[in-house]
């Protein structure tokens, strides 16, 4: 039998907008969906010096 999934929602003390703390290139990689690989976080990297922490907001809901 499998355990019940937790629907509860996440505690605000959790949760972050990423304007208390600067958003790395593996935060980019990962608020899109995909793996950290070094190909991506390299990309991810040139997005952020690029682009700056409204990159983000290309891959969030």
């Amino acid at each position: 039998m499998s355990e019940p999934i937790d629907e509860s929602p996440t505690p605000d003390r959790l949760l972050h907008t990423g304007a208390e703390h600067p958003i790395d290139p593996i935060d980019l990689v990962m608020a899109s969906g995909q793996d950290p690989t070094p190909e991506l976080i390299e990309k991810a990297r040139k997005t952020l010096e690029r682009e700056g922490a409204s990159a983000v907001e290309r891959v969030l809901p």
